[in-house]
């Protein structure tokens, strides 16, 4: 992480477009280029986010989901600026539109429950825990693979997901009515389906389903 002083920081946002901000100020940034600026605020003076960054946590956790072989955004620089209390990572956008868009001009395909449930069980496999996975946060690309972006709120640890894990995951996931409405269609068969077929954890006939039925 390097300090950024307010005057490169004011000619970097020159002439973007904020596209998420809250009565502290601004919090994600399409900048002129193209590429994003996203801002982190330190939100108690005494918190994990004082030795370890959100934005340091953003860039760190998109080179553990590159080794997994996962679409993720590309890092450019992580930046401290000091003037506005701020953190910040840059970086290139993936390109592709997230599931909730797709959802909301009808442009899944039947496939795709399957192959977000195949993502789901590599990532637990992996020991990936992302506090954040829901379909706002899950990019189909243009070649038509699976990705994820906004991922400060990423753990990953060295053994794979307990049981417990996974159903708590699947749980923040299933919280959304949208969200939860498309990924239970089908009473959860197709994401099921994609999971099974890329998990190392066997669960019984119904376990699964279960699971994803509870409220």
């Amino acid at each position: 992480m390097q300090d950024l002083a307010l005057s490169a920081y004011e000619a970097l946002r020159a002439g973007a477009q904020v596209l998420e901000a809250d009565k502290h100020g601004d919090k994600v940034l399409r900048l002129a280029d193209g590429n994003f600026l996203k801002l982190f605020r330190r939100k108690r003076l005494i918190s994990s986010a004082a030795l370890y960054p959100y934005a340091q946590r953003f860039a760190d956790n998109t080179r553990a989901l590159q080794k997994l072989g996962v679409p993720c955004p590309q890092i450019i620089g992580v930046y401290r600026i000091p003037e506005i209390a701020r953190d910040a990572v840059h970086y290139h956008p993936l390109p592709g539109l997230t599931l909730r868009q797709l959802i909301s001009t009808d442009q899944t395909e039947e496939w795709l429950r399957v192959d977000l449930g195949s993502l789901i069980a590599g990532l637990h496999d992996s020991g990936v825990y992302f506090r954040s996975l829901h379909l706002g946060n899950v990019v189909q690309t243009p070649e038509g693979d699976l990705g994820l972006i906004d991922i400060a709120d990423m753990k990953t640890q060295r053994r794979a997901l307990s049981r417990l894990q996974r159903k708590r995951n699947f749980a923040h996931m299933l919280r959304y009515t949208q969200d939860r409405a498309w990924l239970l269609a089908d009473d959860g068969a197709q994401l099921c389906q994609g999971y099974r077929q890329t998990s190392s954890m066997p669960w019984p006939p119904g376990s699964l389903e279960q699971t994803l039925q509870q409220p």
